[in-house]
């Protein structure tokens, strides 16, 4: 399976679940950018959440 990655709008590029803020405050968890804090879409989230650096 290849790296995933995310060109968030404020332009950073995210890649591993540090790259991104968990948020449980919904019914369901959602997940924004660390940086600029936009909602990133759930199923790109969710195979970045289980990225891990090397």
């Amino acid at each position: 399976m290849s790296p995933t990655t995310h060109r968030c709008t404020c332009g950073a590029t995210l890649q591993f679940r540090q790259d991104m803020i968990e948020d449980r405050s919904g019914v369901r968890r959602s997940w924004k950018c660390k940086d600029c804090n936009m909602p990133i879409p759930n199923v790109v989230a969710e195979r970045l959440s289980h990225q891990h650096p090397s």
